[in-house]
């Protein structure tokens, strides 16, 4: 089976449809059930009373249990699905609602236009959406820098990960891949609770996304007007940031536009003093968004070129 080309099909069809709402309410999406499993399993295996040493190793159970039960799933269902076409089409269906180009591109477009039209308060709702910390004190600055950094974290996990796991392990790979980044999002922090139950997922999360990361911030600076100056600014500041994968994106991006992210902040309440990156930048605006997004529009026309390559080349 040509899974290169159900890639393919499956980021067409995002970019056209995202995941339709009609679809949404009658079926859900697979994310919500991943999310559900990952709660019931956190809330019978991570007691505060226990110690640190036993929450953290059933954490590690929990990954590990419903990883290879999902790795199961995925290989019966690929026992049970036709080869040819029909079960390209089969795959392309099963891996699409697994890709967030559309709905990464729709919720910082739902940021940029309140924020420039000046209207703060629905800017500030808007970006509460996609990122995690408190944006009730934001500026329209603090705002764009925000969704800046989500939109390009997010190209590497909404994108280039899911698509990267699929070409090496078909499938599997994306399922996989899609469950680990979940149950990092709901339980890889470094608070009180979480701090040992999602020790595993938060460590795994960012073995999986170091190279896609890498790929996500070159694919960026080849696609920018001056790739090189690109490519310096980002091997000299990406490794600055606090993780070892988000800042490669963030600094293509914010080298891409001109302009500066990350930087200090508020997160979780207390005040963090993260070093800027591409510190000669200007602040970003919400023009700057609209910039993010065209940029971004030419990232997905470069991986739909690749996956068509890829398609191609698995047909000879």
């Amino acid at each position: 089976m040509n899974f290169c080309l159900s890639l393919l099909i499956a980021l067409c069809l995002d970019r056209l449809f995202g995941w339709p709402e009609f679809i949404f309410r009658r079926f859900s999406h697979p994310v919500v059930g991943f999310g559900h499993l990952i709660s019931l399993f956190e809330s019978k295996l991570n007691k505060s009373i226990w110690s640190s040493g036993i929450r953290k190793a059933t954490g590690v159970f929990s990954l590990f249990f419903l990883l290879t039960s999902f790795a199961a799933l995925s290989f019966l269902i690929l026992l049970v699905i036709p080869e040819g076409p029909i079960g390209v089409l089969v795959t392309s269906f099963l891996v699409w609602p697994l890709v967030a180009a559309k709905s990464l591109a729709d919720h910082v477009s739902d940021v940029a236009e309140p924020l420039n039209a000046n209207d703060l308060p629905e800017a500030r709702q808007a970006v509460s959406m996609i990122v995690g910390r408190n944006s009730n004190q934001l500026g329209s600055n603090d705002i764009a820098r925000a969704a800046l950094e989500s939109l390009a974290e997010n190209t590497s996990d909404g994108v280039t990960a899911p698509l990267f796991w699929g070409v090496l392990l078909g499938f599997p790979g994306v399922l996989i891949y899609k469950f680990v980044n979940t149950a990092d999002s709901m339980i890889g922090y470094k608070n009180k609770r979480y701090r040992d139950f999602g020790w595993a997922s938060a460590r795994l999360d960012d073995l999986v996304n170091y190279i896609p990361a890498r790929l996500t911030s070159f694919i960026y600076a080849v696609i920018s007007r001056n790739t090189l100056k690109v490519l310096r600014i980002t091997f000299r500041d990406a490794s600055q940031h606090r993780s070892p994968n988000a800042g490669w994106p963030e600094t293509s991006v914010a080298a891409s536009i001109g302009v500066k992210l990350s930087g200090p902040r508020i997160y979780e309440g207390v005040k963090t003093n993260d070093p800027w990156l591409n510190n000669d930048g200007r602040d970003p605006t919400g023009s700057d968004l609209f910039s993010g997004l065209k940029l971004f529009d030419r990232f997905l026309w470069a991986i739909t070129f690749l996956l068509l390559l890829c398609s191609i080349i698995s047909f000879l």
